[in-house]
């Protein structure tokens, strides 16, 4: 694709496919003359908040109004709108792998297709358009539109699924080392960011999952006999990465309250021992504060051993109180 193209039209990739698993890249000035075969289909990836691209979509893709609102409208979640002529509007989420990104930032896909065309429409880049350039150069790509369709399904899921296991990895990590040693503080801001994650991907997934379960039971022509397989696997493996996401919300509770109960244990622990040495020293505080005080009359004053008393006097106490604390098993 001419970097003209992507400039002045919005339109970053444009492959007609050759059926084999192939594809030829074409330029914008080629789409108005262009005549597909019966084995050939036509992908066009555009940029959705280019002006031309709305254009374009508005008056020459043949997309009714409601067609083209639905695919240039600003925030959209996963789900299936059917229209007429056996097509199909599709939208998915992506995971953000784009640099300095949070893979919970999903990134809209919006696919209008049928049965030799299929308009794909994103606002940022999408790993899975380059993952699908270089099987078309390797020549195991899609071929045709019901394939695209899959292709696009299995690589945003299995991207979905890399994530998954990072967040569980992290959690493992987390609640092995916290298991294992009982001094161990966890790191909380990880944990956090991680519940964080899985909460916002839950969001979109579960709609996700619920595109994949539709598309399996879709009764379009152009569909391959056997691509409800595909959809029901997908949907399977969508299901039990929501699974996944959800245990490790709750594992990362369980790690959290396990630490914010151990912190209660030593400041429970902390405070007891306080008030055993508060309690132990106010007798001895209060005698030797009674001995001190600057009267006359203070028993052993003028007594050569009166210093040796006292203190003999207050092992004594310490002894007796050190007994009653054991008695009482405060010790």
């Amino acid at each position: 694709m001419q970097q003209s193209d992507r400039m002045r039209h919005g339109l970053l990739h444009a492959f007609v496919l050759d059926g084999a698993g192939s594809a030829r890249a074409i330029c914008f000035a080629q789409l108005s003359a262009l005549q597909l075969s019966t084995h050939e289909s036509l992908w066009l990836h555009w940029e959705r908040s280019h002006s031309y691209a709305e254009h374009w979509l508005r008056e020459s893709s043949g997309l009714n109004e409601f067609a083209c609102d639905l695919l240039l409208e600003e925030s959209t979640r996963p789900r299936v709108v059917r229209l007429e002529q056996q097509a199909l509007l599709v939208f998915l989420r992506a995971i953000n792998l784009n640099p300095q990104a949070d893979p919970e930032d999903m990134i809209s896909l919006r696919i209008f297709a049928n049965a030799q065309q299929l308009y794909s429409l994103r606002q940022r880049p999408v790993q899975v358009v380059d993952e699908l350039i270089k099987a078309f150069a390797k020549g195991f790509g899609p071929k045709n539109i019901s394939e695209l369709l899959l292709f696009f399904a299995q690589s945003l899921t299995d991207c979905i699924e890399h994530t998954v296991s990072e967040l569980a990895d992290t959690v493992d990590q987390e609640e092995a080392k916290t298991d294992n040693d009982a001094k161990h503080y966890p790191d909380v801001l990880p944990l956090l960011q991680a519940r964080r994650t899985a909460a916002n991907l839950r969001r979109f997934l579960a709609p996700q999952r619920d595109v994949f379960a539709m598309l399996t039971l879709t009764q379009e022509q152009w569909f391959m006999h056997d691509d409800a397989l595909y959809w029901n696997e997908l949907n399977n493996r969508l299901v039990l990465h929501l699974e996944e996401l959800e245990l490790t919300r709750e594992r990362i509770g369980l790690v959290l309250e396990t630490e914010q109960r151990r912190r209660n244990e030593r400041m429970g622990h902390t405070m007891y021992m306080l008030a055993i040495v508060t309690g132990f020293f106010l007798p001895l505080t209060f005698f030797t504060g009674l001995l001190g005080i600057n009267v006359g009359g203070i028993p052993g004053a003028e007594h050569s051993f009166g210093f040796f008393i006292a203190c003999v006097l207050l092992g004594v106490l310490s002894l007796g109180q050190w007994a009653f604390f054991r008695w009482l098993r405060w010790v």
